[in-house]
């Protein structure tokens, strides 16, 4: 083996989930504000703002719809239905540094990186000016644009398409196992995030960083 091979590795992109590897994301981080009883929230988030809700957001249903036809479903809980439209910011928190961090250095070592993630088009939108570390990445595939979520592979195949590598060619993060395992059947590399830690160990052991 040449000196060169041990040095190189063999992903050539790096394609980045946004929601809880970048971006902290939760519904209950908005929630716990509003609902004291921890009975009543576990029953709310449980059977009314279910994650069917975010699925539809995450696969191009504006935001004002899916509260709409929620509360249309739930009027009793219509108040709190409706902060999910109007403070769904709160839903959203500071950048993982770590995971930022992580970003700046691929980059900076000449890595490609892109991103590929279940978000609503209309929320997305409303974050992008939050996060200047989103106009970093060469591309950015929402699944609210494409409508059709992580894991269909329709998804992926997408993200390859359009940026012109194959799976094999790339090293893809995200913290949910079911997207992690849609990704590894159509051959990407793949890492589960749980910290940013983790990911700079992972990232190291594949020769993507030093």
């Amino acid at each position: 083996m040449s000196p060169e091979s041990d040095t190189t590795s063999e992903f050539s992109v790096v394609v980045f989930d946004l929601g809880n590897v970048l971006i902290p994301w939760s519904i209950r981080s908005l929630y716990d504000q509003l609902i004291d009883d921890p009975v009543e929230l576990d029953y709310f988030l449980g059977n009314v703002l279910t994650s069917d809700v975010n699925r539809r957001l995450d696969s191009g249903v504006p935001l004002g719809e899916v509260t709409a036809d929620l509360i249309a479903k739930h009027p009793e809980y219509a108040e709190l239905i409706d902060a999910f439209r109007t403070r769904w910011s709160e839903t959203v928190g500071e950048p993982i540094g770590g995971s930022v961090e992580l970003l700046r250095a691929l980059l900076d070592s000449g890595v490609r990186c892109v991103a590929l993630t279940n978000f609503g088009r209309d929320t997305f939108d409303s974050v992008k000016p939050r996060y200047p570390f989103l106009a970093w990445f060469e591309g950015i595939v929402v699944s609210g644009y494409e409508r059709v979520t992580k894991p269909d592979a329709r998804l992926y195949e997408i993200l390859c398409e359009r940026y012109g590598f194959v799976p094999s060619e790339a090293f893809f993060i995200d913290d949910s196992p079911a997207n992690i395992g849609a990704a590894a059947a159509l051959g990407f590399g793949t890492h589960l995030f749980t910290d940013p830690e983790a990911l700079a160990a992972d990232l190291r052991s594949r020769r993507l960083l030093n």
